[in-house]
C-alpha cells in the first residue's frame, strides 16, 4: 500500500513540473512619453535595452530596470542595432530616411546617414563590418562602414523588407514581407544570392537565427512561425503560434525561439525536439499589444513593448485601417522572466 501510494506521489509530482510554468510576467516598467513603438534591442554586455518610441530611443538599464536616457531628435524610430566593438550604435529613423549613429558610452549622436526611403529593419554584420539598414519604402538595403559612416553600397530587394539576421559567417538574411519569402545576402559582394519561398507561411515579420543548428525562425501573420534550413532555405517545418507577431528572438543558452503575438497578447515559446522537429512549449499571457521585443542573453529575460490601447480613429482615403489609438501616458515594458 505504501508503495503503491509513494509511486502515485512522484507520478502526481512529475506531472505538475512537467506541467509548471518555464515563463511568467514578473513585472513592468512604465515608460514615459506618448506615441507608438517598434523593435528594441538587448546590449546584454554593456546592461542596456534600448527601445525605439516613436522620435525618441529610450535607455533603459537592464540591472535596475529603470529608463536612464535617451537620443532624441529623430521623426520616427525603428530599429537600433550595436558594434560593441567600435562603441557605436546605429539607430533607423524611418521618418527622415537616415540611419542615426550614435556613441555607446555617452549615447550622443555622431553622425547620420542618408539610407533608402523609410529604413526598417537595421542589424550589424561582424564579418562584414557593415551595418544594413533595410529600406521598406524603397525595398533595398543600405550597407554602411560602421567604422566611418560611409555608405559601401546598396542591394536592390525585389520586396519590402521586415527583419534581418545574420550568422557572423558571412550570411546575412531578410524575410521579405509582401513575397513571403527570405533572401540570403552576401554582405561582401552586396548581392542577393538566393530568394527561398516560405510557403505555407505568410506575410513574414520576425527572424531570429539558431547558428549552431543552422536553423532560421520566421514568424508569419497567419499565425505560423516557419523553421528554415539556413544552408539551403528548405521550410523544415512550422510551429502555430498566435495572432499578430511582429518579432522573434532565439535563446541559444537555453535551445528556445519565442515569437511575441500582440494581437492576442500572448508569447509562445517553441523548444527543439530533434533535427527538425520543433512544438510549442508554453504559450504566455502578455498583453494586447506587446507585439516586438527583446531577449537578454545574461538573465534570460525577455522585454516586450506595450500600451493601452483605445479605439481607432475614423478609417480615411490614406489610411483605411488605422491601428488603435494608443491611451497617454500607457508605455511600459512588460517583463517575462524564466521559473
Amino acid at each position: 500500500m505504501r508503495s503503491a501510494f509513494a509511486a502515485s506521489l512522484l507520478l502526481l509530482a512529475a506531472s505538475v513540473a512537467v506541467s509548471a510554468q518555464q515563463y511568467k510576467v514578473t513585472g513592468s516598467i512604465p515608460i514615459p512619453g506618448e506615441g507608438g513603438w517598434d523593435y528594441l534591442y538587448a546590449d546584454s554586455g554593456n546592461r542596456t535595452l534600448y527601445v525605439a518610441h516613436n522620435t525618441v530611443v529610450d535607455i533603459v538599464n537592464l540591472d535596475s530596470e529603470k529608463p536612464v536616457g535617451k537620443i532624441s531628435g529623430m521623426k520616427h524610430v525603428h530599429g537600433i542595432a550595436v558594434a560593441d566593438g567600435m562603441n557605436r550604435g546605429f539607430i533607423s529613423d524611418g521618418g527622415s530616411g537616415v540611419v542615426v549613429v550614435f556613441d555607446l558610452k555617452t549615447h550622443a549622436v555622431l553622425q547620420k546617414v542618408k539610407a533608402g526611403m523609410n529604413p526598417d529593419g537595421i542589424l550589424y554584420d561582424p564579418a562584414s563590418k557593415r551595418v544594413f539598414a533595410f529600406n521598406g519604402g524603397s525595398h533595398d538595403a543600405t550597407a554602411i562602414d560602421a567604422a566611418t559612416g560611409k555608405v559601401a553600397g546598396t542591394i536592390e530587394l525585389g520586396g519590402k523588407p521586415e527583419f534581418p539576421a545574420t550568422d557572423a559567417k558571412g550570411h546575412v538574411y531578410v524575410n521579405i514581407e509582401d513575397k513571403s519569402e527570405l533572401v540570403l545576402l552576401d554582405p561582401q559582394q552586396l548581392k542577393v544570392k538566393e530568394r527561398w519561398p516560405l510557403a505555407p507561411c505568410e506575410e513574414p515579420s520576425g527572424l531570429s537565427i539558431d547558428v549552431r543548428s543552422r536553423r532560421l525562425f520566421s514568424v508569419c501573420d497567419n499565425k505560423l512561425m516557419a523553421v528554415v534550413d539556413a544552408d539551403n532555405g528548405k521550410v523544415v517545418t512550422t510551429v502555430p503560434i498566435g495572432q499578430g507577431p511582429d518579432a522573434d528572438r532565439y535563446d541559444a543558452a537555453r535551445k528556445l525561439a519565442f515569437s511575441s503575438n500582440g494581437h492576442d497578447g500572448t508569447l509562445t515559446v517553441v523548444k527543439q525536439e530533434g533535427a527538425n522537429k520543433y512544438s510549442v512549449a508554453e504559450t504566455v499571457t502578455t498583453e494586447k499589444s506587446a507585439r516586438t521585443m527583446a531577449l537578454d542573453r545574461k538573465t534570460h529575460k525577455i522585454y516586450l513593448a506595450a500600451a493601452k490601447l483605445g479605439p481607432p480613429p475614423a478609417p480615411s482615403e490614406g489610411d483605411p485601417h488605422p491601428r488603435p489609438s494608443i491611451v497617454p501616458g500607457s508605455f511600459h515594458l512588460v517583463v517575462v522572466s524564466p521559473q
